[in-house]
């Protein structure tokens, strides 16, 4: 699987401009919007649910920078897998307790994803209804960033639902869970990482993620 960065560096040595702006459409998008206010939305949640920790360490903000991890930036401009500086909870101190707490606002950040990918979907929509009025080559590129959006953040979304620590899904099912099974997830989320990479190498985690994700996509898309 390789990250938008090379292929990027690939097509501007070729000369091929298009693949090379689709290729900074997809950083921008993940990096400058889909993480960030996924983790935003994180904190956000945490926020109205007691938890005001999110607030002391500065991340209820818009600044993509304050969300970034610089390895798992670097790792996803580089590979096309990476991750997001996690948004710091203390499940002590949401409503209405711990468990259903932390499945709430693990939940809010792939909700996040699904909202974004409603709005990208419909400036996709919006672009081709203007395309008479607009100059030649702006709905062409807009609805490029529309379907890039919309691809980008559903799979963000889906691929944080899966069960697996440390991903939001991990949370929700911890909350569905007998108490006892905890002590299982927490162990399990130390090689929660390695899981799921070794999924994604695999393709189990395409098998899995992909049908929803092309579903939905057509579905908001048309």
């Amino acid at each position: 699987m390789g990250g938008p960065l090379p292929s990027l560096l690939n097509a501007l040595g070729q000369g091929d401009w298009l693949r090379a702006l689709a290729d900074l459409i997809v950083l921008v998008l993940l990096l400058g919007v889909a993480f960030p206010l996924h983790e935003l939305a994180h904190a956000l949640s945490a926020r109205a649910l007691g938890d005001p920790t999110a607030d002391y360490e500065g991340r209820v903000t818009l600044n993509p920078l304050v969300h970034l991890d610089p390895i798992g930036a670097l790792m996803f401009a580089l590979a096309g897998f990476g991750w997001a500086k996690p948004v710091p909870v203390n499940p002590y101190r949401l409503r209405p307790d711990p468990r259903l707490g932390g499945a709430l606002v693990a939940l809010a950040g792939p909700a996040m994803n699904l909202v974004l990918a409603v709005g990208f979907a419909l400036l996709f929509q919006l672009a081709g209804v203007l395309r008479s009025a607009l100059p030649s080559e702006v709905p062409g590129l807009l609805q490029m960033v529309g379907s890039t959006g919309v691809v980008l953040n559903v799979f963000l979304a889906l691929f944080n639902l899966v069960p697996v620590p440390p991903l939001d899904g991990s949370r929700v099912l911890a909350a569905l869970l007998p108490e006892a099974s905890e002590f299982i997830l927490y162990r399990l989320g130390q090689y929660g990482f390695l899981i799921v990479i070794l999924l994604s190498i695999s393709g189990v985690l395409g098998a899995l993620i992909g049908p929803p994700t092309r579903f939905l996509v057509s579905l908001l898309l048309g």
